[in-house]
């Protein structure tokens, strides 16, 4: 396969077709069947802290890659303006360094999320902290 055609969705079908990706925006979620051929489903979640999707011309991109770990493949690829660009195949070690990079990217993110404490809250955390009641 070489190209996904864009298909906005409510709900992902339960029997997908082959060269088409579906992106449920009000889920969060673009699904496909794996660039292979092997058959597998493929789904990511679309997210800030996940893969995000962008469209030209009715052509979607989602980054980062799409690495296919889980499943016997391990097919590794790009989606570009609705192409598939196949990237290399990474050892166990650089998986196992890219889950680590998302996780990192991940608890960056929702850090940022978290409301700010103020000068009482933080004078008792470092209170607590102090008399080992806290970590």
């Amino acid at each position: 396969m070489t190209d996904l055609a864009l298909r906005h969705v409510q709900y992902v079908p339960k029997q997908l077709e082959p060269g088409i990706l579906y992106v449920s925006k009000e889920f969060a979620v673009a699904v496909h069947l794996c660039a292979c051929g092997c058959g597998n489903k493929v789904s990511v979640p679309l997210g800030p802290a996940e893969w995000t999707l962008s469209e030209r011309g009715g052509r979607a991109t989602l980054r980062p890659s799409i690495g296919n770990w889980q499943l016997p493949c391990q097919s590794h690829y790009l989606i570009t303006d609705g192409r598939i660009d196949w990237a290399p195949r990474w050892s166990q070690e650089q998986i196992a360094a890219g889950r680590r990079s998302e996780e990192r990217r991940r608890e960056a993110y929702f850090k940022t999320r978290e409301p700010k404490r103020n000068l009482v809250g933080r004078f008792w955390d470092a209170l607590l902290k102090l008399l080992g009641w806290r970590g």
